[in-house]
């Protein structure tokens, strides 16, 4: 039976009883019970109740009380029993104790990393300076011939609509649209696509436009500068990049001041790792 299963045993069987009254002046060190002669604490409880799954700490408060409390006091008995500590259990701590301990110098490290002035400064530093970027507007009928190319650029320079051509005669996905493709920045099309967009003026015509695609007729709707997002657009992506680099930083430091010795890499076979066998007495 997994630990939670025998927390929802034990809060099921306490629905019905009072919530419990604690004195004013309780603290994290104040023990709520004592099992030969090993105490539990608030503190103990308040770290199981963190600990639990989402659905567990929907429970009323009166329920998740008494079921931490027995859950707790099952552990303790349970491990009282124990007569040896395996090495797979010390092994097991140690890391526990390992990780904890790093994931309270990460808690700290990222609390104090994310200010509004490092992330002002993470903002400007991305935008300040750069150069404005273009974004351009433009359809386009696509056919596969550059024979039929040159007849579609005729027939528009002879006064057919653009729209009605594309939704006749291209083979692209957007021919049925018109042959709108929206607005669009550098790197988003193929390079002689927007090569040849670059360099058109508005409401102009480009002859014969050659990809991997076919043959491209375009004309060039509208052009406007991008304009940088809202610094609260990016605050999430910002925080986290300056949580990381704090991260990184603190493990360079680390790593720097430490001295490290590790095996040669090669010297220990991989798959020893999914031999348990070797933590056994």
């Amino acid at each position: 039976m997994s630990k939670f299963t025998m927390f929802l045993a034990s809060a099921a069987s306490v629905v019905t009883l009072a919530a419990p009254v604690l004195a004013q002046d309780t603290t994290a060190d104040t023990v709520v019970a004592t099992i030969n002669g090993t105490d539990i604490t608030v503190g103990h409880m308040i770290i199981t109740r963190a600990q639990l799954p989402q659905q567990y700490q929907q429970f009323p408060p009166d329920v998740l009380f008494s079921g931490i409390l027995d859950q707790l006091i099952q552990q303790t008995l349970l491990s009282q029993s124990l007569k040896n500590e395996t090495d797979r259990m010390m092994l097991s701590l140690e890391n526990e104790r390992r990780s904890l301990r790093a994931g309270e110098v990460i808690t700290n490290l990222t609390g104090n990393a994310v200010t509004e002035e490092a992330i002002q400064a993470a903002y400007d530093a991305r935008f300040s300076g750069a150069e404005p970027e273009t974004e351009y507007n433009a359809s386009h009928i696509l056919v596969e011939t550059l024979e039929e190319a040159v007849a579609v650029q005729a027939e528009i320079e002879a006064g057919a609509d653009f729209a009605e051509v594309a939704a006749e005669k291209s083979t692209g996905p957007s021919g049925p649209n018109g042959g709108q493709l929206g607005w669009f920045g550098p790197g988003m099309m193929v390079a002689p696509f927007e090569a040849a967009v670059v360099e058109m003026e508005v409401g102009t015509l480009s002859g014969p436009v050659e990809t991997q695609f076919g043959f491209h007729i375009i004309t060039l709707n509208e052009t406007r500068v991008k304009e940088a997002p809202a610094i609260e657009t990016l605050r999430p992506e910002l925080e986290a990049e300056l949580q990381q680099s704090a991260i990184e930083d603190k493990i360079t430091e680390l790593r720097e001041a430490a001295e490290i010795t590790q095996v040669d890499e090669g010297s220990i076979d991989p798959t020893l790792l999914t031999n348990l066998e070797l933590l056994e007495p």
